[in-house]
């Protein structure tokens, strides 16, 4: 072949290259969501370096795995209790003012944490009471910043895209920060984890001050906060294919989640560690997980989803329990690689589906029930795992977790065809699949037949 022909295979493999990043970050084309993704990027580093500091600081102070669950707990059961009242916010205020004053909030938390190891008199009543505090903020948070979402991406089309990033923004801070924390721990304390993870608020407020949103319209009439919230909550547990998401996720979060809150456990009794190995254990638990948001964001469609939902929940339930049962450092961190894996398809396939099929006028309470499923249930399950873990040991605690999510996406898989018919006329008018008349219903299957979506 000759040097031109060469060249010309060249170009075209690097043209297919470059489509295909395009095809990958096609939700980066809107300028709202790209500050959002360059600012929350920053941030989320820091967010998972606090996290690693201060389990390590609360395992190194006391020796408590009860105590690692309690600090879980009460920085997550805000969420529990607060989302929905977030999730009605959302739908009635401004979702861009509400996230500016949550991310003000994060960053003087953080700082405070910084203050009071730096000045020796950090003690754990002090560090569960701050975590119950940034459990208040993010319980705001994380509803009105999921619903937010919508307004920054400019071309719908790239929903799905854009929430597959979001995924994977987090979970590569999990794989980065994580790993910055554990070599700071060894080398400086956990203090400066603090003080740099406020200083990281700053990228996201940044951001999100340069956006031109164009808000979306806000409902008129209102009613009572009550009402709306019940009305709600039928809306979310009186549909089939929302309910059934919603119970999966409370499912994977009660039972198979909270094995983060063991793995200093596991680091340090288990696998003989330091800090560092903390910080490798959930670094390899963020390479799968973002392995798994760079899959769906490979996607084109929504279509499939449910049947990916159901396999990942079994991947994730399968990594915890093999992950329980492993002295050997390489093969825990392949283990913990799968289970991330799983994991995030599992949430981030659910956010999916959920963005896709809600009505506009209820995505903020929806996605605060999302939030309750996700965030919510965790810290019933830290709790749940301390206590378990100090009487069974950490391996059985694990196991019995693992095949509870497993068994849950066994069952998810029993209901996908409900689901499938309640949601393709969804589907249908969303344009997602072809409209079509009744007669012409089983020439449409043969296009789009039932189990690709």
């Amino acid at each position: 072949m000759s040097s031109k022909g060469h060249a010309t295979g060249r170009e075209a493999n690097s043209s297919g290259k470059a489509a295909r990043l395009q095809f990958l970050l096609r939700a980066l084309s809107s300028r709202n969501y790209r500050l959002f993704f360059a600012g929350q990027s920053i941030s989320l580093v820091g967010t998972w370096m606090q996290q690693v500091a201060m389990s390590w600081l609360v395992y190194r102070l006391t020796g408590s795995m009860v105590l690692l669950g309690t600090v879980g707990f009460a920085g997550q059961i805000p969420t529990f209790l607060l989302a929905p009242l977030a999730g009605v916010l959302a739908d009635r205020l401004n979702r861009r003012r509400l996230i500016l004053w949550t991310q003000s909030f994060a960053m003087l938390q953080a700082i405070a944490l910084a203050l009071l190891v730096f000045t020796s008199v950090i003690q754990v009543w002090q560090i569960i009471f701050l975590s119950v505090i940034l459990g208040i903020v993010n319980a705001f948070d994380i509803p009105v910043r999921q619903s937010f979402v919508v307004e920054m991406v400019e071309n719908k089309n790239d929903l799905p895209n854009a929430i597959a990033l979001n995924s994977s923004m987090v979970n590569g801070a999990r794989l980065i920060g994580p790993s910055i924390a554990g070599l700071l721990i060894a080398a400086v304390g956990e203090g400066f984890c603090f003080l740099l993870n406020g200083a990281s608020y700053l990228a996201v407020i940044f951001a999100i001050g340069a956006m031109r949103i164009q808000p979306m319209e806000i409902r008129a009439q209102r009613q009572h906060v009550i009402l709306e919230l019940k009305e709600g909550f039928l809306y979310a547990f009186g549909f089939g294919p929302i309910r059934s998401i919603l119970l999966l996720i409370s499912l994977i979060s009660l039972m198979g989640m909270p094995y983060a809150v063991l793995l200093p456990v596991f680091a340090k009794d288990i696998l003989h560690g330091g800090a560092h190995t903390y910080g490798f254990l959930m670094g390899a638990a963020g390479v799968g997980s973002l392995a798994g948001t760079l899959f769906l964001a490979s996607r084109r469609s929504v279509l499939g989803l449910g049947r990916i939902i159901a396999t990942a929940a079994c991947i994730f339930g399968a990594g915890i329990a093999a992950f329980a049962f492993s002295h050997v450092m390489v093969i825990s961190l392949l283990f913990l690689c799968l289970s991330g894996f799983g994991a995030m398809v599992v949430i981030a396939s659910s956010n999916t589906i959920l963005q896709t099929i809600v009505d506009d006028d209820k995505r903020g309470r929806v996605m605060s029930f999302f939030t309750m499923s996700f965030m919510g249930m965790t810290p019933f399950g830290s709790l749940l795992v301390g206590v378990v873990a100090e009487r069974l040991g950490v391996e059985d605690t694990l196991l019995f977790g693992g095949a509870a999510c497993f068994a849950g996406g066994l069952y998810f898989a029993r209901q996908l065809p409900a689901i499938r018919n309640l949601v393709r006329p969804i589907y249908r008018r969303l344009g997602i699949i072809p409209e079509v008349a009744t007669g012409m219903q089983t020439a449409a299957e043969l296009i789009v037949p039932p189990e690709e979506e």
